[in-house]
């Protein structure tokens, strides 16, 4: 959210000499400013904390060199809000720099049918990359209202690249003695094995990033037969993997410095029978247990094992799949009258 002074600054279109002032939006501004030249955006720019533009400014100029990236919902997110900036203002230079960014996204596409993270070239669903310029897609493909502009030939282009994304989606889901589970943060582009990203990410069954993928396949109008058997699969794993009668609590420790953080709390696992289930963020492909990595890559089996930086700054554990099973599955089995 960009700060509240900023936001209100939207300029109102005014006669001046016969000529009418193009509208801007203060918030399409500075995405067009950390525009790069690629098209792309970069990742962790703190958009809410500019109360000017000339902040925003002072902010890019610290760091020139910024890659273009999808993870941390980056340039898809970019492209919507300017697309809707354009929907609202009708300045054009809003509607150019989210076509400039819907090439990147279409020139960014590999073979696979995939699109890499900033950490490793893989088909990357860590962090929402594929979903989240999936969705993307699917809005343009469709015409929906912000992207209404968009010519037939950008939603043909739109439609092929989603087609290609979710087939190999489908074809990335991991089977385990013939049965299908979910996924892995990342696949091969050619072999479409789970593959590692940083160094404590192995290769596994996500139960986190898999969330994100069943929702996005539930939201096809009409599934093919191989689409619900994808979804029916992942939710029976996500049924299985649940954890019982475990929580993770944080607690304060005396501070703890840590290169250029300093750390006041840890966390650990508590047994509770009334604990609601959660998922851990990897488990083992083969056997299906739960694991966690440290910074030199070495698989342990309990939370206390992992070093404490790491251990508090990362996801582990999650009630990631409570809303799909409790909410999301059910609705659409009866969208599907199944």
């Amino acid at each position: 959210m960009l700060h509240p002074a900023l936001a209100a600054i939207i300029l109102s279109s005014t006669a001046l000499g016969g000529q009418t002032e193009t509208k801007t939006d203060s918030r399409a501004e500075i995405k067009i400013l950390f525009q790069n030249p690629d098209g792309g955006w970069p990742k962790n720019v703190e958009w809410g904390s500019f109360k000017t533009l000339q902040e925003a400014e002072k902010d890019k100029e610290r760091d020139k060199n910024r890659k273009s990236t999808f993870d941390n919902s980056a340039t898809y997110t970019q492209i919507r809000n300017l697309a809707k900036s354009y929907k609202a203002t009708e300045n054009r230079r809003y509607r150019q720099a989210a076509r400039r960014g819907l090439d990147y996204i279409l020139r960014e596409q590999r073979p696979s049918g995939g699109w890499r993270g900033s950490d490793v070239d893989a088909i990357t669903f860590n962090d929402g990359a594929m979903t989240g310029v999936m969705q993307l897609l699917r809005e343009v493909s469709e015409g929906q209202a912000h992207f209404s502009w968009t010519d037939k030939q950008i939603r043909r282009k739109a439609k092929q690249a989603l087609e290609r994304a979710i087939r190999v989606t489908l074809d990335c889901q991991i089977r385990v003695n013939g049965h299908k589970t979910a996924w892995c943060q990342q696949h091969d582009h050619k072999s479409l094995k789970p593959v590692k990203a940083r160094t404590y990410e192995l290769p596994s069954i996500s139960g986190a990033e898999s969330v994100d993928i069943v929702r996005f396949l539930m939201e096809i109008k009409t599934p093919s037969d191989e689409v619900t058997e994808a979804i029916e699969s992942a939710i029976a794993w996500f049924q299985k993997s649940a954890i019982k009668g475990i929580r993770i609590e944080s607690f304060p420790i005396d501070p703890v410095k840590d290169f250029n953080k300093t750390i006041s709390s840890d966390k650990r696992m508590v047994m509770d029978p009334n604990a609601k289930p959660t998922w851990a963020r990897f488990y083992e492909i083969d056997t299906n247990r739960p694991f966690f990595c440290n910074r030199d890559g070495i698989k342990v089996y309990s939370l206390d094992k992992v070093k404490l930086e790491r251990r508090t700054s990362y996801s582990w554990y999650g009630g990631y799949a409570t809303s799909l099973l409790a909410r999301a599955y059910p609705k659409w089995k009866k969208r599907l009258n199944r």
